[in-house]
């Protein structure tokens, strides 16, 4: 399958004959048939381009709730489908088989066409798709492609990513999304070097171009990890910037940790930990907290702002009552709950 040109992502010749990816903030400097960081993208013929462009690893419909998003047509299912790679490299990923593979042996052997992406959502009666499982940024092209091909069907486009891309990229991958869950890994450049091969400016770059430059509805994902990313200060450092930089409405989920990939050492995060983690986000003023990875009614549910009253109730990833009034309005004091409800 052909790469479309429009979709390509920017790339540039070097003077010793290399070429740098322009995709992300790694700006790898790539010979002729080497692969980047992310695995998925190797130079040829004078480019950078995907390694295995409409080759998948994985699909699935999915909760939407999932993603997770909690303020983006709750209740529906989303077709989800992955490819392989990553443009971090993260200790403790969830997912690492497909996100740092050594080989390419976890893709479909044959292509899957957008327009296969199209009408498999549409048999599957999932009113979005969502490009998770891996960082779906490493495949530019074909998710830029498949997101163009599902809005022209009338689909709604998620992305599920840890937002490490470059600006000229980002304005385009975003361009093509309705919604957005983008991984926070942490509020200390030092936790990003150390644990994931990044920088924390890139994410927060993209996190602010998200919400101040597109129409892309956003939530903010953090694995709360033991004594890494969980004291009392740097959560609530986090909580404060999404106040002041994204606004308060901007969904906040802590995940809990489970010891895998080479972080096999630390226990997993407790229950306590996520209560404690959402107490600290909504005293500085962030008004959708939630907690995923345990069994928390609480956490798991939507409530009004304005009065407190439950507006959307969950049983983990499935919906048990939804009471919103048109609009996303409060049916008790009509305040209006942030998010895209139809």
């Amino acid at each position: 399958m052909d790469v479309p040109a429009e979709f390509r992502a920017p790339c540039a010749a070097l003077p010793d004959g290399r070429i740098e990816c322009g995709l992300c903030p790694h700006r790898c400097a790539l010979k002729d048939g080497q692969r980047g960081i992310c695995f998925a993208r190797r130079a040829r013929g004078g480019i950078v381009e995907p390694a295995a462009y409409g080759r998948i690893s994985g699909a699935a419909a999915d909760p939407v709730e999932k993603k997770p998003l909690h303020h983006f047509l709750p209740g529906s299912r989303t077709l989800s489908f992955g490819t392989i790679g990553c443009n971090l490299a993260c200790r403790f990923c969830q997912n690492w088989p497909i996100s740092r593979p050594a080989d390419e042996s976890a893709l479909s052997d044959e292509t899957v066409s957008p327009a296969d992406i199209v009408e498999t959502a549409r048999r599957a009666g999932c009113p979005s798709v969502s490009f998770t499982y891996n960082e779906p940024v490493v495949s530019y092209e074909y998710t830029r492609a498949c997101a163009a091909a599902c809005r022209a069907a009338g689909l709604r486009t998620i992305a599920v990513t840890a937002g490490y891309i470059e600006p000229g990229p980002r304005a385009a991958f975003f361009g093509e999304m309705d919604a957005a869950n983008v991984d926070l890994k942490s509020f200390d450049e030092r936790f990003y070097r150390r644990l994931c091969g990044g920088h924390l400016q890139p994410v927060l770059d993209s996190l602010v171009h998200i919400r101040r430059a597109t129409r892309v509805w956003l939530e903010v994902t953090t694995l709360v990890i033991p004594g890494e990313n969980d004291s009392d200060g740097e959560l609530r450092r986090m909580a404060e910037w999404i106040v002041a930089s994204l606004g308060p409405d901007v969904p906040l989920h802590f995940s809990a940790f489970h010891p895998n990939h080479r972080m096999l050492d630390r226990e997993p995060t407790g229950a306590a930990s996520l209560r404690r983690a959402r107490g600290i986000a909504l005293a500085a003023g962030v008004r959708h907290v939630y907690t995923g990875n345990v069994r928390d009614d609480e956490g798991s549910a939507t409530s009004c702002h304005g009065c407190g009253a439950v507006l959307v109730r969950r049983d983990g990833f499935r919906v048990l009552e939804n009471r919103l009034a048109a609009g996303g309005a409060c049916p008790a004091c009509g305040a209006v709950c942030a998010g895209v409800w139809a």
